[in-house]
């Protein structure tokens, strides 16, 4: 009788969920051509605003070219080495790469970017490693780090508050925050984080004269964070972005952005889902290979077998888009949140920005956020 009761109760509340919130749980096939006319017409009005074009920032670094080199690897390890690479060698032309600070890496599963990067700072000195994950992992390369401070920390990113680690209290370490192929709402969480939680606290706890920075390895051009040579909570963040249908409006960054441009959680709720739109060629054209015998799985980078695996509504649509005009429709929604993001970085002091880190057909998922800390926002630490 009380399993009776709580089951009725259970579909009592989610009858009122859909009745108070039905364009969150309607299907992109349900919209009629009117409704879906005047989705994309929103999506493209919001998108001139931001006038922005992604750039090719698709680099390496010498810490993997053995790796790289190594015919050993297969062709999904050497997809991701030449990921690694890239972040590292974008990390470098950020002068992200020296001694003083603390890497926190977000979703870090094994670890295998962290590793990367202990390799590259062997001649640093005091460098830390943070590795946040969720889940119980295995097969991490954690254990291989005997000469650095490596700590795991086993947490869901939305508790996770960095002022309370212990290394952190007791040392003045500047952050740099990475990770790759953080999922949907993982990114926005690990930005709030960082920016939110972690230099809020910082400024409410500091008193006296403010710790200078170690200058880092800035060798030719200066960067704007290195003239200064003042301290910074957060030196840096680069995040391969990831699966934007898992973003959740309730944690996404750039609601200010969505709604100054006439955008709300409805939109957003559909945008998020039509991001798979961009991959939906690629979905096409894999299914044929593996019908022909051709396509092996264990060469489809584990994110963008999600991205093709998620409803790209091929059929449904009746040929309302083509392939392409939903794939550009696709990469048009990735921008317009991931731009939510940048412009959340930027009102608080960053310099932020997106690049294409690798090619497509190293992974679907290519698109790097960069931010470090403005000339501006420096300058303010110490008045």
């Amino acid at each position: 009788m009380k399993q009776n009761c709580l089951k009725n109760r259970w579909v009592s509340i989610n009858k009122v969920r859909n009745i108070l919130c039905p364009f969150h749980q309607a299907p992109i096939s349900a919209l009629s051509k009117q409704e879906l006319d005047n989705l994309i017409r929103k999506l493209k009005k919001a998108s001139n605003t931001i006038n922005y074009e992604l750039k090719d920032q698709i680099l390496s670094h010498q810490a993997l070219q053995e790796a790289l080199n190594d015919p050993q690897n297969g062709d999904a390890a050497f997809k991701h080495l030449k990921q690694q690479a890239s972040i590292l060698g974008n990390m470098k032309r950020l002068h992200l790469l020296g001694p003083g600070n603390c890497f926190v890496e977000f979703g870090a599963g094994r670890g295998k970017l962290s590793h990367w990067l202990d390799i590259a700072l062997q001649d640093a000195q005091d460098v830390h490693f943070l590795l946040v994950e969720r889940a119980s992992t295995r097969f991490k390369v954690d254990g291989k780090h005997n000469k650095r401070y490596f700590e795991r920390l086993q947490v869901d990113i939305q508790h996770l508050c960095l002022s309370k680690v212990p290394l952190l209290m007791e040392k003045n370490l500047s952050l740099i925050g990475i990770g790759k192929h953080l999922c949907g709402a993982a990114t926005d969480l690990a930005l709030r984080c960082l920016v939110d939680t972690y230099v809020n606290s910082r400024a409410e706890e500091k008193e006296g004269p403010v710790t200078k920075r170690i200058k880092t390895d800035c060798p030719g051009q200066k960067h704007s964070k290195c003239e200064a040579e003042n301290w910074s909570p957060i030196a840096g963040i680069v995040i391969a972005l990831c699966c934007h249908h898992r973003c959740e409006w309730r944690h996404y960054v750039g609601q200010d952005f969505f709604t100054r441009v006439g955008l709300g959680p409805v939109e957003f709720n559909f945008f998020k889902r039509m991001t798979s739109w961009a991959t939906c060629g690629m979905r096409e054209r894999r299914t044929e290979t593996s019908r022909s015998g051709i396509q092996n799985k264990r060469n489809v980078d584990e994110h963008d077998q999600d991205n093709i695996n998620t409803d790209c509504s091929l059929d449904s649509l009746q040929g309302l888009l083509t392939v392409d005009e939903r794939k550009q429709i696709g990469h048009l929604c990735k921008l317009l949140i991931d731009h939510g993001r940048i412009e959340y970085l930027q009102r608080r002091g960053y310099e932020a920005e997106l690049q294409r880190y690798t090619d497509s057909s190293v992974s679907l998922e290519n698109v790097l956020l960069t931010a470090v800390p403005s000339q501006s926002s420096l300058s303010s630490i110490i008045t």
